[in-house]
This record gives C-alpha cells, structure tokens and sequence, in this order.
C-alpha cells in the first residue's frame, strides 16, 4: 500500500465550516475509486494549508490519479498547486473496524 500526502498552501485561509463544505461537495468522487482505501481530509489550524492523506492500493494508481486534470481541478478550486509525497505503507491500525491490513 502507498500512502499519498497531499497539500496545497491557500491563497486566502479557509474557516473549517468552509473547507468542510468544499470537501463535501468533492467526497462522492473518491467514493467511486477502486484503489482508493481511504482518505482524510485536513485543514491546518490557521486554515492557510489543505490536503488530504489517501491510502492507496499501489503507487502507480496514485500516480494515474493524481494527472494533469485533478491538478487542474485542485489549482481551479483551491487557487494554488498540489504538492504530492509518497510513502510505503506496509501495516496499517484501524481500531474502529478492530483491522490489521497488512501490504501484499
């Protein structure tokens, strides 16, 4: 599994209740992603810095996903550029399903 930051640095800070607003509206569209696993979406405390934390399947599907038109979409909505950093995530915690998923 890889696990895919993501943040952007917003022109003009958002209030929680907006940035949760707009991560709504955008939320049935990861819905419908195969190799999507999961995804949180964040807001700094300031609400300067948005983002989100996905838990992909593969690197190459997050790659394939994060192309020149989702980066149009976020630049389109957000007023800034993306910034993308991969990690290997082999074991992953979820204590609210009480699961252990484990790479490969």
């Amino acid at each position: 599994m890889i696990t895919a930051i993501v943040n952007f640095q917003l022109p003009t800070p958002l209030t929680r209740e907006a940035a949760r607003a707009l991560f709504l509206q955008s939320a049935p569209k990861y819905q419908a992603l195969d190799d999507l696993l999961r995804k949180y979406y964040l807001l700094s405390a300031d609400g300067r810095t948005a983002g989100g934390v996905y838990l992909w399947h593969s690197r190459a599907a997050a790659e394939a996903f994060y192309d020149t038109a989702w980066r149009d979409f976020i630049r389109s909505k957000y007023g800034c550029d993306p910034v993308v950093e991969y990690f290997e995530t082999p074991v992953v915690i979820d204590n609210q399903s009480g699961e252990i998923l484990r790479d490969g």
